[in-house]
């Protein structure tokens, strides 16, 4: 594998990155982990700060980020944007440009109900962060892409399955009486057919993704020389597949204008149309015998999923949320590490 530098990069999305360059991410985070496991995690980050800006909530991305600087030897700082001057003026680039004086890198959360689950909002103002600071800016979760995640999603679904091209993939739409922006879907319906997977994105008609996210998962595909289908028929979809993600998203038509204007209570009847989209132990049965059952957390238990399901032997929730502390960790020190000479 050729050598490479991220020092100084931005992470968007996996599609800003190279194949190279992700498998060498991958590669340092299965490192760390085998270090982190061993108690000897070098400080490669010793003494640089992570300044992490959340305009959204977080369980496990925080948890990830904060926890992974601190075992490098750097430290990260939890910003609420609520206690800073954002929501009464204050221009992003004035932010962008001071934490950059202050720290070595910048992380964005802006996703769901921070932006009335208007799509496009979120990713615009990531970018707008990446473009007025000269350090690396890494994506936490938008309305359109979390790369951290579906890092993790990736070495999870290598490290159960072993060689993972040519394996069939599914990425279900799973009922729920809430409803979620789609940044995880398209993430992963973008890195996974790049890596040779044979993807097929399951879901009711109206709950379409971004048919741009579509143009260049085919594309992945083609040249990977693995597949992407987008399909409404959810049995023939997990006939035989090797894994399966069951999670919901948020309709087209909410996403177009958001939440307010849409209405959620209008959104909520598109999803009790589809409550017979939940991945039972009875759909369990169809997909390999060796299959994996993977999600991003939080699941919703009893909606997406039943606990047979997400609780038996073929998830992998628990390591899959393992891992996404290693693949940030690996994303930090690439990125706002020393430039290879």
């Amino acid at each position: 594998m050729p050598k490479v530098d991220l020092a100084g990069r931005d992470l968007i999305t996996t599609q800003d990155w190279s194949i190279e360059e992700l498998k060498a991410t991958l590669k340092l985070a299965e490192n760390l982990k085998s270090q982190y496991r061993r108690g000897k995690i070098p400080p490669l980050l010793r003494n640089k700060t992570f300044f992490m800006l959340f305009y959204a909530p977080s369980t496990r991305t925080r948890a990830a980020f904060e926890a992974g600087m601190t075992y490098l030897g750097g430290h990260a700082q939890y910003i609420d944007v609520s206690t800073t001057r954002l929501g009464s003026g204050e221009a992003p680039k004035d932010v962008a440009k001071m934490y950059e004086k202050y720290g070595h890198g910048l992380g964005i959360r802006i996703l769901d109900s921070a932006i009335d689950y208007v799509y496009g909002a979120g990713i615009s103002v990531v970018r707008e962060y990446a473009r007025h600071t000269n350090i690396p800016v890494i994506n936490m979760a938008c309305c359109t892409y979390h790369p951290t995640q579906g890092l993790a999603d990736l070495m999870t679904t290598q490290e159960a399955l072993g060689k993972v091209h040519g394996k069939k993939y599914v990425i279900m739409w799973g009922y729920a009486r809430s409803f979620r922006g789609r940044c995880s879907i398209q993430e992963e319906a973008l890195i996974m057919p790049r890596f040779g997977m044979d993807v097929v994105l399951a879901h009711p008609p109206g709950f379409e993704i971004d048919p741009e996210i579509i143009q260049q998962a085919e594309e992945n595909a083609q040249v990977s020389g693995g597949t992407f289908q987008d399909t409404n028929d959810l049995n023939s979809a997990l006939e035989g597949a090797n894994a399966v993600f069951p999670r919901n998203w948020a309709s087209n038509a909410l996403l177009t204008v958001g939440a307010t204007k849409f209405g959620k209570e209008r959104e909520l009847d598109l999803h009790e149309k589809h409550r017979d989209w939940t991945l039972t132990q009875r759909r369990l049965d169809k997909l390999d015998k060796r299959a994996i059952v993977t999600h991003v957390l939080p699941v919703l238990r009893g909606e997406e999923a039943t606990d047979e399901v997400m609780d038996g032997p073929h998830s992998v929730i628990y390591p899959q949320a393992e891992n996404g502390m290693y693949t940030k960790m690996a994303v930090m020190a690439a990125t706002m590490g020393r430039k290879q000479k």
